[in-house]
């Protein structure tokens, strides 16, 4: 997995995981990362730092307080970050057990719901960002189903 930090023509910045950089440009040329502030898809890469890790037997040489942890969080900040992947993990569960997939057919069949042609139901689906915004347009209510780096292995 890697992580990017990365910002919109807007100037939101934000970082997201992805198993590879080949999965980062192709996901970017499909216009599939939008900037979670303004959803906008012109989005590219900050510059930023490599994370070198030490060597297991350099770690125990060094003192406690130079021990750097991954993405330069503080234990604190790991438990937390811990903590809202388990409620994000939770949360999608109860709407896979409890919504039907219609997969790419979500943004016609929430259509449908919205007018009338069909019974209402809870559903879940895959649509891309300027559908998911022609269908809020359209005054139909829908929210992204957070991703998790371990949902895509």
């Amino acid at each position: 997995m890697i992580r990017y930090n990365l910002h919109c023509d807007r100037g939101h910045a934000f970082e997201s995981w992805f198993q590879s950089s080949g999965a980062y440009d192709s996901q970017v040329k499909r216009k599939l990362v939008n900037c979670p502030s303004c959803g906008s898809t012109k989005v590219e890469k900050a510059i930023m730092a490599p994370q070198i890790g030490r060597k297991k037997k350099d770690r125990a040489a060094a003192p406690a307080s130079t021990e750097v942890s991954a993405g330069n969080s503080t234990p604190l900040m790991m438990a937390q970050e811990a903590e809202l992947r388990a409620k994000i993990k939770e949360l999608r569960d109860h709407v896979t057990r409890n919504a039907d997939n219609v997969g790419e057919k979500f943004p016609d069949e929430a259509r449908k719901m919205h007018y009338g042609d069909i019974e209402h139901r809870p559903i879940y689906g895959e649509a891309s960002p300027d559908e998911a915004r022609s269908l809020i347009d359209e005054g139909i209510e829908v929210t992204p189903l957070p991703v998790l780096p371990g949902d895509r292995n």
